[in-house]
Parts: C-alpha cells; sequence; structure tokens
C-alpha cells in the first residue's frame, strides 16, 4: 500500500503544560497538565523520522516547551545534528529583560540554525506587542537566531497594521475555533450555516506533509484526530501505512468536511457555525465515545487528570 501520507514536518508537542491559559489554545495548554516528553522518547521519533526520508523539519511546541527547558533544548541540537531543520514556538514568559533573554537562548544559537517562533497578541497579553516578546526579539537578533511572531487575530479585534516587531516579521493567524476555542470564542463571531461547512481549510488529509506527536504518544494529523500511537507502534509504521479513506473520522472529513462527517453519523447540530473547525469539534466531542483511540487523548478536549 502507497501511503498518502508524504510527511515533510514533525511537531512535538513537548508538552501539555504551560504557565498561560489562553482561550484559543488548541491542545487546552494550562498549569493544570502535566505530562512530557522524555529524551528517550524524543530520540525514537527522530530516528523514525530520519527512517521515513522525507522529513525536513521539526517544531518544538506545548504547552510552554521552555518549561521543559533541558530537554527542549537537547531536542534541539539533536534534531539539527540530523540535519532537520528546527523551530521552537513559545510565549516568551522567561524574557522578563533582555540580558535574560540571551541567556535563555545562548544553548539554541549554539544548536545552529534553530529557528524561534514567538506568540504576542491579545491572548497573551493586554496588546499585541508584549514587552517579553519584544526582549526575546532583541536577544534572538543579538544572537543571530532568526526570529519571528506569531499574533493569533482576536475576535472583533482589528489586527495592527505593522508587520514588524523588532525587525522581526509578525504573521496573523486567522482564529480557528477548536480546543480550548471551540467552547470559549464562539459567541463573540458571527456564523455561517453549517451545510457550507465543506472542507478544512486547514489540513489537507490526502497529502498530509506534517503530524504533531504529543508526550502520550498520539500521533495528530489535526490537533484531537489521531491516526496512531507511537509507544504502540513505531511512528514510521504508523506513517507508512496512513490512509484516511480507512479512517471513519477522516474518511467523511476527505468526502466533504465537517458537513459531512455529521451527515455521516446523523449527529445533533445548530443552524450555523463558526467556522469548519467549530462544527468539526462539536461533531467529534459527540463521537469521543465511539472512537476513544481516534479521538484523543483526553488533554485536546479539555479533560484534565
Amino acid at each position: 500500500m502507497v501511503s498518502l501520507l508524504k510527511l515533510t514536518g514533525v511537531h512535538f508537542l513537548l508538552t501539555y503544560r504551560c504557565d498561560l491559559e489562553c482561550d484559543h489554545c488548541f491542545v487546552w495548554g494550562s498549569p493544570k497538565s502535566s505530562g512530557a516528553f522524555t529524551l528517550s522518547q524524543i530520540r525514537n521519533i527522530l530516528s523514525e523520522a530520519k527512517k521515513l526520508g522525507t522529513v525536513n523539519y521539526v517544531s518544538i511546541e506545548g504547552g510552554e516547551p521552555f518549561l521543559y527547558y533541558p530537554i527542549m533544548v537537547k531536542t534541539a541540537q539533536e534534531a539539527a545534528s540530523l540535519g532537520f531543520r528546527v523551530e521552537i514556538l513559545s510565549n516568551c514568559y522567561w524574557a522578563t529583560c533582555v540580558e535574560d533573554a540571551v541567556e535563555w537562548l545562548r544553548p539554541i544559537a549554539e544548536a545552529k540554525g534553530v529557528e524561534v517562533s514567538l506568540s504576542s497578541d491579545l491572548y497573551h497579553g493586554e496588546s499585541w506587542q508584549i514587552e517579553e516578546v519584544k526582549n526575546a526579539v532583541k536577544a534572538a537578533k543579538t544572537l543571530n537566531i532568526k526570529a519571528g511572531v506569531i499574533s493569533v487575530k482576536y475576535p472583533g479585534e482589528e489586527a495592527p497594521s505593522s508587520t514588524e516587531m523588532e525587525g522581526a516579521k509578525v504573521d496573523y493567524w486567522t482564529l480557528m475555533y477548536k480546543g480550548r476555542a471551540f467552547s470559549k470564542l464562539p459567541d463573540k463571531t458571527s456564523k455561517m450555516p453549517w451545510r457550507e461547512l465543506t472542507k478544512c481549510p486547514y489540513e489537507n488529509f490526502t497529502n498530509q506533509e506534517r503530524v504533531h506527536v504529543d508526550p502520550l504518544g498520539y500521533v495528530h494529523v489535526c490537533q484531537g484526530i489521531s491516526i496512531g500511537n507511537a509507544w504502540q507502534k513505531p511512528f514510521s509504521k504508523i506513517i507508512e501505512e496512513y490512509d484516511p479513506y480507512a479512517n471513519p473520522i477522516l474518511e467523511p472529513l476527505v468526502r466533504g468536511g465537517p458537513a459531512v462527517l455529521v451527515e455521516k453519523f446523523g449527529l445533533p447540530h445548530d443552524e450555523a457555525y463558526a467556522d469548519a473547525c467549530h462544527l468539526c469539534s462539536a461533531a467529534r466531542q459527540m463521537l469521543r465515545s465511539k472512537y476513544p483511540e481516534i479521538l484523543g487523548p483526553d488533554q485536546m478536549y479539555g479533560e484534565f487528570e
């Protein structure tokens, strides 16, 4: 069988734990969350990704990966040494001043070629440009680390016209109504008829190029849709055997998006939703008991230990 997953990127959800509890978080990051990758598990996935021969980049995310700083740094160093392009995402809680931020980033600079993507928006602070992020960008520039800023749009708030912060490029992302945003933010925006939500606008499941792997071993093609567990089956095998048409959740999403997922299972629904993620998340919540191995783990659906 020829896999329909031409993997180029592996995103490590290094931990679900975060110092913040942002309303838009895809993975329900929170101080209440627990669990993190071990170095042994990291090396397992890196080795398996290398074996595939198609993966060219690794992203280190969370939660907040800087909370597990030694493991994060070692992951970046070892991924870079294997020839992967490496990106680290952070909310910059640690960048209380430029001088300290330089010391936090110095081991990352020594890994060579590692980039940082930093979150600055109205979910993470009271303004679009957060002081800690500014400090981190300045520190990255001092160390010749490529830095970019991610700002997720907030319902009812116009995104700033500025496309730079301290010389770093700012990318403004559309809010996706999944994860915590599914329960916290839909009432703040206009809705569209559910029958029009016939395509996932963010993932192409028949030409999937990336996956997220979490500390529990779940391999996600979208946060909360798992195609296997890397602690039960080799990661490379999961990727090689990927077939969305054989997956009871992905198959209707491929045919016609969340609207067809709802129709396939005859699920109750409202007449309008904030976006495709909103309808998809509502459908998945209702299907979790039927497909717990696919629609997991609990953390991705706001259920903490």
